[in-house]
């Protein structure tokens, strides 16, 4: 079966591959058909690392799939051939300290589609555990499906963030998890959302999806702006989802005294220098988001509802064969005016 393989940094090439086969009681095989591109595969294509996560080629990276049961094992009963399925990329062992305490997206043995060394989701099939595997509804799109990875990632984010009504929040990054956190920040009862993004296309979605004050920062101090607009108060939550040096500390510039800083973003430099003064003379909170835990059901349901659409942020849409093309758009001055690419399976 065919299968992009990442060989190398800025060479990742259709390929064939063996086919996966259903093996245990709750495997089921899933032929997938959209994959979202993440800026973590962007960062796996580009730089060839996250951190120490270092993929040897040929390495299948993406892990945002959705697809179509094809077959199902002999313990599988809530799944059968032909049901639509978003897929949780996170394999967690369920027994280790973090799993037993509720953080299974802490899991100390966890495997995740496209890290090092579990193989990831640019591919025609793949077999995954029953549990861990999402019917979708006849309101949500297959496409839309693949969406809701980036979704639980934002739901997640905002959990850690404790947004209450009538908070003030700062989104500092507009791709597709800034713009879905925003999304879930002002559905979580925000008064007022400031979103900094450099990219036009994404400005514009910004504003489609509940932000109030959207700034480009090649044009304007975001820092500046939004600490002018809140009268110098500052806001009770800032999320960084950017992923650059200089957003980090954006975060703790535009945060109240006593507030919080949602860290998202994975910087291309795995050390980071932020103002440390700054930070504890405001007791602030700082938590780190990693990916998601349990939030599936819950960005289903908000899609199905109509509170979401997960498919407004999907503007190129790519086959398999055109993957490279993708992450060299994706790489490129302004990411090619891409808001979220899906590949086409």
């Amino acid at each position: 079966m065919r299968a992009a393989l990442l060989y190398k940094p800025g060479d990742i090439r259709v390929g064939e591959i063996e086919e996966p086969k259903v093996q245990n009681p709750d495997d089921v095989l899933v032929k997938v058909e959209y994959v979202g591109i993440c800026g973590s595969d962007v960062h796996y294509y580009a730089e060839g690392q996250i951190g120490d996560a270092v993929p040897e080629g040929p390495f299948i990276i993406g892990h945002e799939p959705a697809g179509v049961v094809l077959e199902i094992g002999s313990g599988v009963s809530s799944l059968k051939p032909g049901d639509r399925v978003a897929i949780d990329p996170a394999i967690h062992c369920g027994r280790c300290e973090a799993c037993l305490e509720g953080n299974p997206n802490l899991c100390l043995n966890i495997r995740f589609f496209g890290t090092p060394p579990q193989q990831g989701a640019f591919r025609e099939k793949l077999v995954h555990p029953e549990h861990l595997l999402f019917k979708l509804p006849p309101e949500i799109s297959t496409a839309g499906g693949a969406m809701l990875e980036v979704y639980g990632v934002a739901i997640h984010a905002v959990d850690l963030g404790k947004v209450k009504p009538g908070y003030e929040v700062a989104v500092i990054g507009g791709g597709p998890v800034g713009l879905a956190t925003a999304q879930i920040a002002a559905l979580s009862g925000a008064s007022r959302i400031f979103l900094s993004e450099p990219i036009p296309e994404r400005r514009e979605m910004a504003k489609k999806l509940g932000a109030d004050v959207v700034i480009d920062p090649t044009g304007s101090d975001p820092v500046r702006l939004i600490m002018d607009l809140t009268g110098g108060r500052g806001v009770d939550v800032a999320f960084e989802a950017a992923g650059e040096a200089e957003t980090f500390q954006q975060c703790i510039d535009v945060c109240k005294n006593g507030g919080m800083a949602v860290f998202i973003g994975i910087p291309s430099d795995d050390r980071i220098v932020l103002t440390a003064s700054r930070a504890r003379r405001k007791g602030l909170t700082i938590k780190m988001a990693r990916r998601m835990k349990n939030v599936y059901q819950r960005a289903i349901r908000l899609a199905a509802s109509g509170m979401i659409d997960p498919e407004a942020m999907i503007s190129h849409l790519f086959p398999l064969e055109r993957i490279a093309e993708a992450f060299e758009m994706l790489t490129g001055e302004g990411k090619g005016g891409i808001i979220k690419a899906m590949i086409e399976i």
